[in-house]
């Protein structure tokens, strides 16, 4: 018997969750929770702690008891899902959820974006990817190779072409300016400090420095970085729908920070998501169910 079901979006900033009741007539969404990150690569126990942090929160907030595992199914599209090993062993961990869903988060952010009608998503938050579904069931990504080889036009990439610049700054290859300065601080201080700050920088470090950037739009710097992160984002999206007949969706955290350095004819294009990453999640598993 299944009485409730989840939802989760979980990256390399933080984990979303929605929880709704089953019911064979339709879930009814009851509330939210939040907690860390969850994302694979930062490590699979942290992952599921995170996870169980949002659900937990999710049922206070809804006034309900937590029922045992058993009593409920769970849609999770994370961060990471690409690697099989951490997949396999995300799912061994599973603590007795009746139902397990696991999806890439491009995946549930496609869902969520279009009701899981056919559409296209460019998400950029801590990463980035690309994702597609074709009228005819297809399903294509483009990105989401990951930090820091891929991941174009994300937090992290933004935050790592933020940290280079500085790098020039402080060697005196580039001019000093208060978005520097600023950059610096943010780092340390100092080079001393800087390659301290280096050695344990995470992509999700990295994409703390975003807004930053975004902060700083009109530093002809900052500006060269975030006009190269619009058009990374554009190519992904003219690589996932060619002729632009599909509907697009700009998501994720940095989405709607970047609708205004893509090209204008793409930004023109681009759409609000109609419901977020928790939402495909939940809109996942309940399919499944009801399969």
């Amino acid at each position: 018997m299944i009485d409730y079901l989840i939802g989760v979006d979980g990256g390399g900033t933080g984990t979303r969750v929605r929880i709704a009741r089953f019911s064979p007539d339709g879930a009814v969404e009851l509330a939210q929770g939040a907690s860390g990150p969850s994302g694979l690569g930062l490590g699979i126990a942290r992952a599921w702690a995170a996870v169980q942090e949002a659900v937990a929160q999710a049922f206070a907030t809804a006034g309900i008891a937590p029922p045992p595992p058993d009593r409920m199914a769970i849609g999770l599209g994370l961060a990471g899902v690409h690697n099989r090993q951490w997949t396999r062993e995300f799912a061994a961990l599973d603590p007795g959820y009746a139902a397990l869903v696991l999806e890439t988060d491009a995946f549930t952010t496609l869902m969520g974006a279009h009701g899981g009608r056919p559409g296209a998503i460019v998400a950029i938050g801590t990463g980035s990817v690309g994702e597609v579904l074709l009228p005819d069931g297809t399903r294509r990504e483009v990105g989401g190779w990951g930090f820091p080889a891929g991941d174009e036009a994300s937090g992290g990439w933004i935050g790592l072409a933020a940290v280079n610049h500085i790098e020039q700054v402080l060697d005196g290859r580039r001019p000093a300016s208060s978005f520097a300065a600023d950059v610096i601080e943010a780092c340390g201080g100092d080079r001393a400090a800087i390659q301290v700050w280096l050695g344990q920088a995470t992509q999700t470090t990295y994409a703390s420095l975003a807004p930053l950037v975004l902060r700083h739009a009109d530093d002809p710097a900052a500006r060269a970085i975030l006009t190269k992160a619009g058009d990374e984002a554009a190519a992904i999206a003219r690589a996932l729908d060619p002729d632009g007949s599909l509907p697009l969706a700009l998501c994720g955290g940095l989405g709607s920070a970047l609708r205004d350095w893509l090209p204008p004819a793409l930004a023109a294009r681009a759409g609000a998501p109609a419901g977020d990453s928790a939402r495909g999640a939940l809109r996942l598993i309940e399919l499944r169910i009801a399969a």
